[in-house]
């Protein structure tokens, strides 16, 4: 089931409805929407088919909403009452991340894990400030905790980390994790062009947010951060524990003096031991062009792992869209039961 059909929701359902019958032919598994939960109730499927998933989002883009789709309609029906009765092994989380408080997330999230499912999630608000609480009440319950989308969308940040690097060392991460400021970064440093017009631009492209603030503030680089270290060196980690400086003190001639000198400038997400322990920081950084985070422009996104025994592992790229987010929940659903 999913709950929340913002534009990582519905992505998620369509890519569902294209995609079913593949999944099921390479994988074995058969992939059926039991319910769907937005803010005015759901669309609950009680039979073995559960919803039709293609005339779902027809009815969404004619301006209908999961409350009013006909037979399956369940008004004022809410998340987790929803879980509590459709007969669903897996959630999707997709509603809207809150770093306040975590709901809705947090009371979907655990009632899902309380009922032994597996739990998919792109928000990002209860999986940084209930890590811990979290991950244990699915070892509680058997069941597993997915948050690829959570942590750079796309982009496999813990997938390399937990799989590529299994039996080696992690002794520091580095990362893009945001692609908003890199592509503001990127426009000024191929044209000079000053910190607003990039901004601008990435807006009327819809790379940037209308309100871009917790972007270029280097929060959500933080709160990626946080969580990815969190994963790997122990659920101790909070935004607090992270010096943050974002991208709009950067000027076209810091950007200069730094090419002058061979170098560009990357907002980036670093976790380092220092004295045996692991410190976080955001800021932009000065980054020689044989970096392997120096070459990546434009909206796109990297992580870089040092280890001990496989030297520095760096993988770049990932759609930064709702798409991609969906695409990486669907990779932890089918990794899930595969």
């Amino acid at each position: 089931m999913v709950c929340g059909l913002g534009n990582v929701g519905k992505a998620f359902v369509e890519l569902l409805a294209e995609r079913a019958s593949d999944v099921e032919d390479r994988y074995a598994l058969r992939l059926v929407l039991a319910a769907a939960v937005d803010i005015g109730g759901a669309a609950v499927g009680d039979s073995p088919d559960g919803l039709p998933a293609g005339p779902l989002l027809a009815h969404l883009r004619s301006g209908g909403s999961v409350e009013d789709f006909g037979e399956f309609a369940r008004p004022g029906l809410t998340g987790a009452e929803a879980i509590d009765q459709a007969a669903a092994g897996a959630l999707i989380e997709a509603t809207p991340t809150n770093l306040t408080d975590g709901e809705p997330g947090r009371t979907h999230i655990v009632a899902a894990l309380g009922r032994g499912m597996e739990v998919v999630s792109a928000n990002k608000g209860p999986i940084l400030l209930f890590h811990e609480e979290l991950l244990e009440l699915a070892r509680q319950n058997r069941c597993g905790l997915h948050i690829s989308a959570a942590t750079a969308a796309a982009l496999p940040t813990l997938d390399v980390a937990r799989v590529c690097l299994a039996g080696s060392r992690i002794l520091s991460v580095e990362g893009i994790l945001n692609g908003t400021t890199n592509y503001i970064l990127s426009r000024m440093c191929a044209d000079g062009a000053a910190y607003e017009t990039a901004l601008k631009e990435a807006q009327q492209l819809g790379i940037a947010e209308t309100d871009p603030g917790k972007d270029v503030g280097g929060y959500d680089t933080a709160t990626k951060l946080v969580i990815i270290a969190n994963c790997l060196f122990g659920p101790s980690f909070r935004l607090d524990d992270v010096p943050t400086v974002g991208i709009t003190g950067v000027t076209p001639d810091d950007i200069a003096r730094a090419g002058t000198d061979g170098e560009v400038i990357k907002l980036v997400g670093t976790a380092e031991f220092v004295d045996d322990e692991v410190r976080l920081s955001v800021a932009p950084r000065r980054l020689k062009k044989e970096h392997p985070l120096a070459s990546v422009n434009g909206s796109e996104k990297a992580i870089s792992y040092m280890t001990d025994t496989m030297d520095r592992i760096t993988v770049s790229g990932g759609r930064s869209s709702p798409v991609g987010a969906a695409a990486a929940m669907l990779k932890d659903l089918i990794n899930a039961y595969v």
